[in-house]
């Protein structure tokens, strides 16, 4: 039998992955808000992987108390994902993968571009998808890891955040509201470069978020999460004393 996986947090999204995993024929071993991971880690000490699929608000509270036999084999996927989420915790070198498909209750999945992933595990999660038609790649280092992770934030936060004001899709914001939508993406970056510490290539990124908005042009930009990424985001912000002035003034209009 091959090694098992670990999923803590079993929702649609950590259900197409346990999918792609099972059709590769590793057993799944679900952890549910309800469980106790302690308990589950004396049975299964040594997984190949732990992929975390919790929600947003849950990723911290998992990686405090994540067992420590499960540390070293530490997987994970999630929106506004940064280095310094995992860093905090003192993991070294997790599998992670930056989600380009969109899973809703009762749909199947829909692929924007292909997800990019980097670490130990990176090719099992990749093949996985990959049984079930989900476009995915390995990417080479760490650099590009975080690139790839700043692109996606960029993408999200821009398309919410902008959202806020206009509404409707990602098509429209694009070319109806480009000088918006350009602006607020500056800012993101703005504050991606303060949380990373790092400087980055925004051509890059801004040809980045456009690749990701004509993935799916139909797309909706504001999700019920985007007041709470825009009051996020104006947090860091305030810790980085940055201006962000076009987030503040949609912050003081629409949250």
């Amino acid at each position: 039998m091959k090694e098992p996986v670990i999923f803590v947090g079993v929702g649609e999204m950590g259900g197409v992955f346990a999918r792609g995993i099972l059709k590769l024929g590793h057993p799944i071993i679900p952890v549910t808000r309800d469980m106790d991971m302690h308990a589950v880690a004396k049975d299964y000490p040594n997984p190949l992987l732990v992929l975390v699929s919790v929600g947003e608000n849950d990723l911290h509270p998992v990686l405090e108390t994540l067992p420590s036999q499960w540390h070293s084999s530490l997987g994970l996927l999630q929106n506004e994902l940064l280095p310094r989420d995992w860093l905090a915790y003192s993991y070294q070198n997790p599998t992670v993968i930056s989600v380009w498909f969109e899973k809703k209750k009762g749909q199947d999945f829909k692929v924007l571009i292909p997800s990019p992933a980097y670490g130990p595990n990176a090719k099992l999660l990749v093949d996985g998808l990959t049984t079930l038609g989900i476009a995915a790649n390995t990417v080479a280092d760490e650099d590009e890891l975080l690139y790839e992770l700043v692109r996606k934030n960029v993408y999200i936060l821009t398309t919410n955040i902008a959202g806020l004001v206009t509404g409707g899709t990602v098509e429209t914001l694009w070319q109806d509201h480009r000088e918006l939508a350009t602006t607020v993406a500056n800012e993101v970056i703005d504050i991606q470069e303060w949380l990373t510490q790092k400087t980055f290539d925004r051509d890059r990124l801004i040809a980045g978020l456009v690749e990701g908005i004509e993935g799916d042009l139909q797309h909706m930009c504001m999700g019920r999460s985007a007041p709470g990424r825009l009051t996020r985001a104006i947090g860091f912000a305030d810790e980085a004393g940055l201006k962000v002035a076009k987030l503040r003034e949609i912050f003081a209009e629409k949250v």
